[in-house]
């Protein structure tokens, strides 16, 4: 038996309720981008990220003491682990002077613990800059594609409808890191480029699941003529229910597993991804396909979609 075949939800009634929620989660994510701001990583920041790796944990304050004393400034964290640190600074002097400086200082006064430096980048103010608006650039780019291919496929409406929907994704999970960047050591939650990334996946999934109800709401329009467009809508939702949940839950869980075992610049992409996934889902069956509806309801007259 086909999971929720006969399934009969109300989504269409239950609509502005969802609105209300959207709307509410978007206010609190846009005061907090206001305010708070984000947890920039040196993609788009710039300056210095150096990652070490002790043999054993290690007492954060007294690695603060030591490379402060040094007249090394910066934000030093945990990083994933106990054993592991991050630092980040402003120094934009040779790299091979900081990594010999941090070698030395930490040798003298951590001789019991050896450490290894793991990773050391750098980002120079400008390319920050170019990085910073490349990533708009790309974000912006996807949805404009979007919009005409949906607009082709289907009609101005649900294309429009759609990038919406999208646009609400994307804005809740930015809102998330926001909200939520640099509370957990685990997972920092910085906007970098695999951040980006994300965003861009997000896009491309969500508009994948709103296609399919579009689809569905297109067949049923040439089939069903005379019904209102409140219960043809209500119903493709039902119909596609089944494939949108069993196509979001695997989807999630290999994001879980990827979130479990990674590391934190990459648990913080799986973060994005599975939020995305969420949230998406989500929009698809209470944004998209009943924005479309209430604005065909405002204009009236009837749809003509393509295919």
């Amino acid at each position: 038996m086909r999971f929720l075949e006969k399934a009969n939800f109300d989504f269409i009634g239950k609509r502005k309720a969802a609105y209300y929620i959207s709307l509410g989660f978007l206010v609190i994510g846009l005061a907090s981008i206001l305010v708070r701001g984000f947890q920039l990583g040196i993609d788009f920041k710039g300056g210095t990220e150096v990652v070490v790796g002790f043999t054993n944990p290690v007492d954060i304050g007294q690695i603060r003491k030591t490379i402060y004393a040094e007249g090394i400034s910066g934000q030093i964290k945990e990083y994933g682990s106990p054993r592991e640190i991050i630092l980040t600074t402003d120094f934009q002097g040779e790299l091979n002077d900081l990594q010999s400086t941090l070698t030395r200082i930490l040798t003298r006064d951590f001789k019991d613990n050896p450490h290894e430096i793991l990773r050391i980048d750098s980002v120079g103010p400008s390319i920050a800059d170019d990085l910073r608006g490349s990533a708009i650039s790309a974000i912006l780019g996807a949805l404009a594609i979007i919009l005409i291919y949906v607009g082709i496929r289907f009609e101005f409406k649900f294309a429009a409808a759609g990038v919406l929907a999208i646009f609400h994704d994307v804005l809740v999970v930015a809102s998330l890191f926001s909200l939520l960047g640099g509370l957990f050591n685990a997972m920092p939650l910085e906007v970098d480029q695999s951040t980006i990334a994300a965003f861009l996946t997000i896009v491309g999934y969500s508009i994948t699941d709103t296609v399919v109800v579009y689809d569905r709401i297109r067949e049923n329009i040439k089939i069903r003529r005379n019904e209102p467009y409140e219960k043809i809508f209500n119903d493709s939702l039902n119909e596609t229910l089944s494939r949108t949940i069993i196509t979001s839950t695997t989807t999630l869980l290999t994001v879980i597993v990827l979130f479990i075992f990674a590391g934190p610049t990459i648990r913080s992409f799986a973060f994005a991804i599975g939020m995305g996934i969420l949230i998406g889902t989500y929009s698809s069956v209470f944004v998209a396909a009943p924005l479309v509806l209430d604005w065909q309801l405002r204009t009236g007259g009837k749809l003509k979609l393509r295919g």
